[in-house]
């Protein structure tokens, strides 16, 4: 008789990027779904920009942006021109979105399971430092160094509007994956602006937000959807924060956290969700399409591409989001299942990994915001920020479709099985099969 292996065996190992439940499924295809539209929103107001930048009327674009619409708000630094009001203001709504989904995946998503949680909160770390490091490595010693986090972020709405062109089936893990990645992602940024933005620091004012923001956390506890309370709670503390000097945008999330995700009985979703839905249109829809419209808009028209091109700045955010986003996630998953002995799932492939590292190299909402606030709105410096942020974003999009459109056809193979799998199992319920009180 032979005895049986005593090593661990490929059945038992611990598979990366496997697919989740039906529901969460379900789910993340709600999100993709409308991020993916937002996503070509995006596009479209990005590639607007440019074209009326760099048209003979470019000047009209520049006093639009520029045009201040209160100009009496500047007792509470209020008197922001429209470029500023899109960053500072229609942004909050995204990141009021991001709070919620950052809050699910915590309490009722991937990141609540540590063995699911672990493979995207240290590729997301990973996708962040690599970049970090090249952009200080290209820029160390020189004026540009302020603008070490730009290459840092990921860009979700304008990676699903590249999967959308591309027409790739994804497989639900490496989807769940990029989605995870970018949730962790954004929880990164967002500490990053707080921490390393922030200028001119007010505690009273960031204190005072505390209030109403209590106030607001109270009433969605209480499952009250008021919207004639909970607007005004929104507004006043988003008003303090930015008063604070602290970037507005924390707002948003800090609003985002206090929304309860579960029912009072923990077993079904709660406001978080139906606030999801309600918001996550706007924001994709409506908030970063506008803040794309009024951030990409660089004129070339006089610009001297050879000097742009060879720019510490330039390169170091290039070779950041290309270069490092791809070795960053790469290279930490490949240590992450060498070190504690997982293996990719069946399905992927380490080259539908590449893919998605390559993806995670579109950069361009909170970039081009860490770029107005590293070097100033309308700054030499920042015209050539968004320059390269637009040109890191093409060139990884390019490069990802190319790597993922050769699988396109076993794609569609595994959707229409996971299909299939679905159809057969039924829905179960992913509150009632894993109960989680509180939240």
């Amino acid at each position: 008789m032979t005895n049986p292996p005593t090593g661990p065996t490929r059945s038992k190992r611990h598979r990366l990027l496997s697919r989740g439940s039906w529901p969460e499924a379900r789910f993340l295809g709600d999100v993709l779904r409308t991020e993916t539209v937002g996503g070509g929103l995006l596009l479209l107001g990005a590639v607007l920009a440019l074209l009326w930048a760099n048209s003979p009327w470019g000047d009209s674009y520049v006093a639009l942006a520029r045009w201040v619409p209160w100009p009496g708000g500047a007792g509470l630094h209020l008197d922001l021109d429209l470029a500023q009001w899109a960053a500072d203001g229609l942004l909050a709504i995204f990141f009021f979105v991001v709070g919620l989904e950052l809050k699910r995946e915590f309490v009722a998503g991937d990141l609540r399971d540590p063995r699911r949680a672990a493979l995207p909160v240290v590729a997301a770390i990973g996708g962040m430092l690599a970049p970090a490091l090249i952009y200080v490595a290209v820029n160390l010693g020189g004026s540009g160094l302020r603008g070490w986090a730009i290459p840092t972020a990921t860009d979700i709405a304008f990676a699903l509007a590249v999967l959308a062109v591309i027409g790739s089936y994804l497989p639900h893990g490496l989807r769940a994956f990029l989605l995870t990645l970018a949730v962790v992602d954004d929880l990164l940024a967002i500490s990053i602006i707080a921490v390393f933005y922030t200028a001119d620091f007010s505690p009273l004012p960031l204190l005072a937000a505390l209030v109403p923001i209590a106030a607001f956390g109270l009433l969605v506890q209480r499952r009250k959807t008021w919207w004639w309370a909970l607007i005004p709670l929104a507004v006043l503390a988003w008003t303090l924060v930015h008063f604070s000097g602290v970037h507005a945008t924390v707002a948003g999330v800090l609003l985002g956290f206090t929304v309860p995700v579960l029912s009072r009985k923990g077993s079904g979703p709660g406001l978080a969700e139906h606030l999801e839905h309600r918001w996550r249109p706007v924001s994709a829809g409506f908030a970063v399409p506008v803040f794309a419209f009024f951030a990409a808009g660089v004129s070339l028209r006089d610009a001297d591409l050879g000097a742009v091109f060879t720019d510490p700045v330039v390169i170091g955010i290039v070779a950041g989001l290309v270069l490092g986003k791809t070795i960053g996630i790469l290279g930490s998953t490949w240590l992450l299942a060498r070190f504690t002995r997982a293996e990719l799932d069946e399905d992927i492939r380490w080259a539908d990994l590449l893919g998605v590292s390559l993806l995670a190299g579109i950069g361009f909402t909170v970039s081009l915001l860490i770029g107005e606030l590293a070097f100033g709105v309308g700054s030499a410096e920042d015209d050539r920020v968004k320059t390269a942020v637009l040109t890191a974003s093409v060139t990884a999009a390019v490069l990802a479709a190319v790597v993922l459109s050769r699988r396109n056809a076993a794609y569609r193979r595994i959707a229409l099985r996971e299909t299939r799998d679905a159809d057969a199992d039924g829905v179960p319920d992913v509150y009632q099969e894993r109960p989680v009180q509180g939240g």
